[in-house]
């Protein structure tokens, strides 16, 4: 199933791109859902991602590896895949992207591929995934832009 979200950004992507960082990974957290980054090695190919979702009992481990980068004319991009994910997400494939609209203007676009098992969760997850995505376009603004 497939999520896809973009910002349009006022600023040159070079400048977006250098803030794709730590600290703007905990500001794009969910606000309702308890979080703990663990680890946070970037946004390289290589680097994994390790964050604790819930409260116990329920807590829930998230790693995700990034599996591609790419920077060229059009802008950059890298793609994280989850490697172990909350139940009930069975696959995970996020990509990131920053493109260069103009020499002042960026779009930033959230593509993810998801699934569930069991696989009849995965129409039903898709409207909650949705409301978790859907405040990264005004936090992504007011990040970025004040």
């Amino acid at each position: 199933m497939k999520l896809y979200f973009e910002t349009m950004i006022d600023l040159p992507y070079e400048v977006v791109k250098s803030k794709f960082n730590q600290e703007l990974f905990i500001y794009l957290a969910p606000p309702l859902i308890p979080f703990h980054l663990k680890k946070f090695e970037g946004c390289k190919k290589g680097d994994f991602v390790q964050i604790d979702l819930g409260l116990w009992p329920l807590k829930q481990e998230w790693v995700s590896l990034i599996t591609s980068e790419e920077d060229n004319i059009k802008g950059w991009s890298f793609v994280d895949e989850g490697r172990k994910l909350p139940w009930p997400l069975k696959t995970w494939h996020h990509h990131h992207r920053v493109d260069k609209v103009s020499e002042k203007e960026c779009r930033i676009v959230d593509e993810i591929n998801f699934s569930c098992s069991p696989s009849f969760l995965t129409p039903l997850f898709k409207p909650i995934l949705f409301l978790i995505f859907s405040i990264r376009p005004n936090r992504y603004r007011t990040f970025f832009q004040g």
